[in-house]
């Protein structure tokens, strides 16, 4: 990047500058006839120069090639003679002519700002390629400094005034300018006096305004930085959400947040102050100038020293003069704001030991498995405080060897293990494969060769299958295939990234490197991944999440049939085990009483909000539904004994009772709110209720559910009545609505229902305490036995972990890292304390399946694990402990425990 804006513009667009620069110039003559044309139209024609007799002629459109004396005395060369055309005709002619003129001068425009757009457009892009490109370069200890929220508004939003510049930063004053000069010139041929007093206003405008803009520029910059760091706290508050309401700190935050707004409003404000302040002044000084032509040339004319054609030319012309004049002091207000942006960008973007471009160059090539060590020599490092992380570390990292890194409180293991994948830089020693300092080898190598998982890496919000397989994104694998339009529009796509300076690498393609986890191709991603997911024990946790999701059968075309089939096998697997009361499945006949009074009116599964549970009372379809079967009136009564109920047994209990976690229809706020509307109802008829209150007092009903909640509101008769209402409901649909609920069917799979109810096709019952565990485990049986189980699975992989994975729990999150970490199969894989959310019970079994995991097939990767529990360190051939910084002990773990050093100490505390 240069630090000037004006010559970073012109070295990447100098060709199309000049280009375009040459269409102005080209444009000039057509615009200057079109300023010459309206006084040869009132002169001739309108006041009859030249047709002196009512039948005079004069000759239209005549070329001749006339040379001055001093060039040539040859006589005047005719290339066309012309037509002879009357008074009436010449008007016509001249005034065509000028229809012409205007519309070759606004093709000119058109195509002049559509280059100057697409230029400055493909300008834009690069600059923000270059910049994010940047962001990828920068030193790992620069993130500790930035906000990422500050970085992207830079990016995204205070370089775009730049794009409608870059397009302008030659053209405009060159187009403008021609312009101006060619009025002026104009109004000068006509009277030398006139063209003298537009060029004293036009140099008064082109000094004034200008300086008096120089306060906007400072006033910009205060609001973009001011701007910027709103953007900044705004961004604090979203990351540290959690510690706000911990801390009861979010009035304050809102008394910062106004504070910063009313400090941008005021900047704001003074800059609307004197923006609009210099407008006024600059309108005013280019409606002066009319005035005195009127004045003045209207003076000459009376005096008969300037004809009326020349006064009207001389107006016409100086129309078209201020506003030039004025598009070009704003082009020089823009220029000064943009510079002022760029320049700022600029800085912020411009750091010290900035990671070599080779370093991160695209390779394609297999990269060869390293099998030396990684040697650690007299390494020290420190934080930006100056704190000592690590002091003179000396280590070697055999291929094969499992080491287990253990230090005591601030001891530096976590740097260390940063230091190894270039997460921490050196200030003295280095860290070097196979004698290569680690700092200059590309990344293709420590990339795809080493793998690393922290306790707090970064999950990118996406699916799960698509933070799996991020690590083993590092090229186009298999380019995609484009046909037809598809193939013009990528090829437009790559010449357009080709001018812009950005790659042409096709995101399309497929990127997966298959062949580093021994897969051929797509088909046997998922088994690679299985083997990962059921070493960190991930596995049930993703089949959980695909039992709870739906499924999309436009990617998944296989999986309702195998549902409806595990369904049925469900239902003989309970009758057969005698356990068939455990779950009461859905049959339109009849009334299933573990499910809410609500889906046994739909008996089906809503799509959108209209028959959801909070719309139903209110709409009309059903409501008239409810009516015509006497329901309306009797769900109300239903919901009034609900809530006389819940008021009656919840209403003396804390807000935090355990109780509140099994009333789905009542939260405990609302419970005074319910016992002032029983207050009001009473004894009220039902005729005389207010609608908002009926539909209230039904939402309770639709919730109900008689073996939860005891309450005896439902008997034989009003269950009966319910499933009647049912099918009145749904003979009678109307089209608006058919697309709003699917209908429970017991041979076809509901794509609007998770694959759990699909499979269970009915409600578990709630006279079974463990029923919904029982259920799971005879569900994942069943797949199991059907072979659907990697089916639920790929669907879990599309669960979508949110932003930095917040979706998924700390454990969850750990977890993925460290599965990914194992899919990469590295030759040597780096732990950071990947597990230190999980409970210390379970951690050795995980840390073996891990280890296991790694050593699997025969490979034999070098495990460096930074552990949280020193205890673990037995499972490991070598064991190093780091205290303060420095590598105090080195050796396996029975060594160190009788040398009854740190090591013992640590295990010992």
């Amino acid at each position: 990047m240069d630090k000037n804006l004006a010559k970073y513009i012109w070295r990447h667009t100098s060709r199309q500058q000049i280009w375009i620069l040459f269409i102005i110039l080209l444009s000039m003559p057509t615009y200057y006839m079109s300023l010459d044309l309206p006084k040869q139209i009132v002169n001739g024609p309108i006041q009859g120069d030249g047709f002196a007799t009512p039948d005079a002629h004069q000759t239209f459109l005549r070329l001749v090639i006339d040379l001055p004396d001093w060039i040539s005395t040859a006589k005047p060369f005719v290339l066309f003679e012309g037509f002879s055309l009357d008074r009436f005709q010449m008007l016509m002619a001249l005034s065509g002519g000028f229809l012409v003129l205007v519309i070759i001068n606004g093709l000119f425009k058109l195509y002049i700002n559509t280059f100057k757009g697409r230029l400055g457009e493909r300008m834009l892009r690069r600059l923000r390629f270059q910049l994010v490109d940047r962001v990828l370069r920068f030193p790992p200890n620069v993130f500790k400094r930035v906000k990422a929220s500050e970085v992207a508004t830079m990016v995204k939003d205070e370089v775009e005034p730049l794009g409608g510049f870059i397009g302008d930063a030659f053209v405009q004053p060159a187009f403008l300018g021609l312009q101006a000069a060619t009025a002026l010139f104009f109004i000068i041929l006509q009277n030398f006096w006139l063209g003298f007093l537009a060029a004293f206003m036009v140099g008064i405008q082109g000094v004034v305004i200008p300086k008096m803009r120089r306060r906007l520029i400072k006033l910009g910059k205060e609001r973009q930085l001011t701007a910027r760091q709103l953007a900044g706290r705004v961004g604090e508050i979203v990351d540290g959400i959690s510690s706000i309401h911990v801390h009861d700190t979010s009035n304050y935050e809102r008394a910062d947040i106004a504070n910063r707004l009313g400090r941008i409003f005021k900047i704001r404000y003074d800059l609307y102050q004197w923006k609009f302040f210099v407008k006024f002044l600059n309108n005013f000084l280019a409606q002066v100038t009319p005035f005195l032509f009127y004045a003045i040339g209207g003076y000459l004319a009376l005096r008969g020293q300037l004809d009326i054609g020349q006064l009207v030319a001389v107006i016409s012309a100086y129309k078209d003069l201020p506003s030039p004049i004025k598009d070009l002091i704003d082009w020089d207000q823009q220029r000064l704001d943009v510079q002022v942006k760029y320049a700022q960008v600029y800085e912020q973007f411009q750091v010290d030991q900035l990671i070599e471009a080779e370093v991160q160059e695209l390779n394609g090539k297999p990269v060869a498995p390293i099998t030396t060590p990684i040697s650690i020599t007299n390494f020290s490092a420190s934080d930006d405080s100056g704190a000592r992380l690590l002091e003179n570390i000396t280590l070697d990292i055999r291929p094969g060897e499992n080491v287990a890194v253990i230090g005591t409180a601030g001891g530096g293991t976590e740097a260390l293990a940063d230091a190894m994948v270039r997460l921490v830089w050196p200030e003295q020693g280095r860290v070097a494969i196979n004698g290569t300092d680690l700092q200059a080898l590309p990344e293709a190598v420590t990339g795809r060769r080493t793998a690393y998982a922290a306790a707090d890496a970064h999950l990118f919000q996406g699916t799960i299958l698509e933070n799996l397989v991020y690590v083993l994104k590092h090229f186009p694998m298999r380019q995609a295939t484009y046909e037809g339009d598809l193939a013009k529009q990528r090829a437009w796509e790559m010449d357009e990234a080709g001018r812009a300076g950005n790659p042409d690498h096709d995101l399309r393609s497929d990127w997966i490197d298959y062949e580093t986890i021994g897969a051929k191709g797509p088909d046997d991603l998922l088994a690679a991944i299985e083997q990962v997911l059921d070493a960190v024990h991930f596995s049930d946790d993703v089949f959980d999440l695909g039992l709870r999701a739906s499924v999309d059968e436009t990617l998944h075309p296989a999986i309702p049939e195998h549902i409806v089939s595990a369904r049925k096998a469900l239902r003989t697997r309970l009758e057969e085990e005698g356990l068939a009361s455990l779950v009461t499945s859905f049959d339109p006949a009849l009334y299933n009483a573990e499910a809410t009074v609500g889906e046994n009116l739909l008996f089906g599964t809503p799509v959108g909000p209209e028959l959801s549970n909070v719309n139903l009372a209110s709409n009309a379809y059903f409501r008239s539904v409810l009516a015509q079967s006497g329901l309306d009136e009797a769900l109300y009564r239903m919901g009034v004994e609900i809530a006389r109920n819940a008021v009656e047994l919840f209403r003396d209990l804390p807000p935090d009772h355990p109780f509140f976690q099994q009333l789905i229809f009542m939260t405990a706020d609302e419970i005074p709110d319910y016992q002032a509307l029983l207050q009001k109802l009473q004894d009220k008829p039902f005729a005389q209720v207010a609608e908002a209150d009926r539909s209230r007092m039904m939402k309770l009903a639709f919730s109900y559910v008689e073996p939860r909640y005891r309450f005896g509101l439902l008997d034989q008769e009003m269950m009966d009545r319910i499933v009647a209402a049912r099918a009145a409901f749904h003979d009678n649909l109307p089209d608006s609505l058919k697309g709003a609920i699917e209908p429970y069917d017991v041979e076809s799979y509901n794509k609007s229902a998770s694959i759990l109810d699909n499979v269970l096709f009915g409600r578990v019952g709630h006279r079974h305490a463990d029923g919904a565990e029982r259920i799971r485990g005879i569900v994942r049986s069943v797949l199991d036995d059907l072979d659907v189980s990697r089916d639920v699975i790929r669907v879990g992989l599309e669960f979508n972990v949110g932003v930095g994975g917040r979706r998924l729990t700390s454990v969850q999150r750990q977890k993925l890292h460290v599965a990914r970490a194992l899919l990469k199969r590295g030759d040597y894989i780096i732990l950071n304390k990947a597990l230190s959310s999980v409970e210390q019970r379970t951690q050795e079994q995980l840390v073996r399946s891990v280890l296991g995991e790694a050593a699997r097939d025969g490979r034999k990767p070098a495990v460096v694990w930074v552990l949280s529990n020193p205890n673990l360190a037995r499972l490991f051939d070598r064991v190093v402990v780091l205290d303060r910084g420095t590598a105090v002990e080195d050796g396996d773990y029975d060594q160190l425990m009788s040398k009854k050093g740190v090591f013992a100490g640590l295990l010992a505390s």
